[in-house]
């Protein structure tokens, strides 16, 4: 993956060095409020490795987000397949988020998604962006919206692999973005 540098952050490719970053924020009940699990040490370093490996081969995914000026790793946006047939057809892709909560409420978050956004429609080429929470978590939605990002009540669906131990996870609401309605905003823009 080339790095994708914003106004204030570098979105790159996992490193060894992100491994606390990514644990921290995998494991933290405010993070995860509305994930079923949460990650041992272990468990977050695989998943970290898998994700720079798809990043490796795909050229995008779920990607390190480091403030630009100090290196810091804050969290993870990105792109990836969605893989959730019959929710999602085969090659749709998603855009999604997480970041460490002392960095929340700075727009952060939407700087990095506007960044993967531009990617995803300029250099993949996508016809389509989509993006899916829990019907209740309302920081997730709100970006969503500043995405330019509109409901599709129709879409809305209980996730597959949110188990039945989590009923209350289990219902998400879905947005998308087309390239046609996403270059609007973008002329529109000041």
């Amino acid at each position: 993956m080339t790095p994708i540098r914003t106004e204030r952050l570098m979105l790159r490719n996992w490193q060894d060095r992100d491994r606390e970053l990514f644990h921290r924020i995998s494991s933290d009940e405010r993070v995860m409020e509305f994930f079923p699990f949460r990650r041992e040490r272990p468990e977050s370093d695989a998943t970290m490795n898998e994700m720079r490996d798809v990043i490796d081969r795909d050229g995008f995914g779920w990607s390190a987000v480091e403030i630009a000026v100090s290196g810091e790793c804050i969290g993870l946006v990105g792109l990836s397949f969605a893989d959730m047939e019959p929710v999602a057809p085969a090659g749709a892709v998603e855009i999604g988020w997480r970041l460490a909560p002392e960095y929340w409420r700075k727009g952060y978050v939407t700087e990095a998604a506007e960044a993967w956004l531009a990617y995803g429609f300029e250099t993949l080429g996508l016809d389509e962006i989509m993006s899916f929470a829990v019907w209740n978590n309302l920081r997730s939605t709100a970006v969503m919206q500043r995405l330019g990002m509109s409901r599709d009540h129709s879409g809305d669906f209980d996730h597959p692999r949110v188990p039945d131990t989590h009923p209350q996870l289990k219902r998400h609401v879905l947005y998308r973005l087309s390239r046609k309605d996403w270059q609007a905003r973008k002329r529109a823009a000041p």
